[in-house]
């Protein structure tokens, strides 16, 4: 069901991962996603690995959490490995039919990319399960404090981008809603080829627009009754404070981009 998707959603804790600077959390999720591109080899995609499990076993979230961040990507990462075992050429050859030719280097290639993207969703999916929209667009807005120099309004770009991540969860549960609704009205979504499940998809995104514009019409009003008006002369809460936690954090990040490079150079690659 959608109800077991959890993209977007924060869980509060006390673990190390929580307590880092959220700042510190976006430079170091971006630095990583950048990173996992890099492994050429079978000992840099494990150093990658294991270097997310162990942010994981800090942040101290339950495994099938982060499965179930990466379970609604599944058929994406599959559809991916199939291109990439069909496609990439070799020596050694395992099948052919006329023009299907899977290969050693193909099955190897498709499961080292299958890893790259999993350790991909699953370490951005850790920003959010550890970061609290509030801190989330502190952040944003703090990191982006420059672009004021170009007139960008940073402000209401923080805004917009936590205020879409944070519906996300709400958007998944108003269309499971709808789905059991439409369900027990007789509706048959699972049955019949293709054009036929396009169309009886229309009963659900219809609603599901609806509910979308009146949700924002109703945060909009919100808003407007609360006297929002950007960010000029607001103050916050809490304020943000580097720490020495947060420094050694920048520091383990560097020491794992440097072992990757190294590994890269040493270690003959895969791909």
């Amino acid at each position: 069901m959608l109800s077991g998707i959890t993209i977007g959603q924060f869980f509060p804790g006390n673990s190390l991962i929580h307590r880092l600077d959220p700042r510190i959390k976006l430079v170091l999720t971006f630095a990583y996603i950048i990173a996992i591109f890099v492994p050429r080899n079978w000992a840099g995609l494990s150093l990658a690995a294991v270097f997310l499990m162990a942010a994981v076993a800090l942040s101290r979230l339950p495994l099938r959490l982060v499965w179930k961040s990466v379970k609604p990507i599944l058929p994406l990462i599959i559809f991916t490995s199939a291109i990439n075992i069909f496609y990439i050429g070799g020596e050694d050859l395992l099948f052919q039919w006329r023009f299907i030719r899977i290969t050693v280097q193909g099955i190897v290639t498709a499961v080292f990319i299958a890893i790259r993207i999993i350790c991909l969703i699953a370490g951005s999916s850790l920003l959010t399960y550890t970061t609290s929209p509030t801190t989330l667009t502190d952040a944003l807005e703090r990191l982006m404090k420059p672009l004021k120099v170009l007139h960008v309004n940073v402000h209401e770009i923080a805004m917009m981008m936590t205020i879409a991540l944070r519906f996300i969860p709400t958007l998944i549960e108003e269309t499971d809603k709808i789905m059991s609704a439409q369900k027990a009205r007789g509706a048959d979504m699972e049955s019949g080829g293709l054009i036929q499940r396009i169309k009886a998809l229309i009963p659900i995104l219809i609603p599901l627009f609806v509910s979308s514009f009146r949700r924002a019409y109703e945060l909009a009003t919100a808003m407007e009754c609360r006297c929002y008006h950007g960010g000029e002369g607001r103050t916050r809460m809490k304020q943000l404070h580097m720490s020495a936690r947060d420094y050694a954090a920048l520091m383990v990040m560097a020491l794992f981009i440097a072992g990757l490079i190294l590994l890269n150079v040493f270690v003959p690659a895969t791909l």
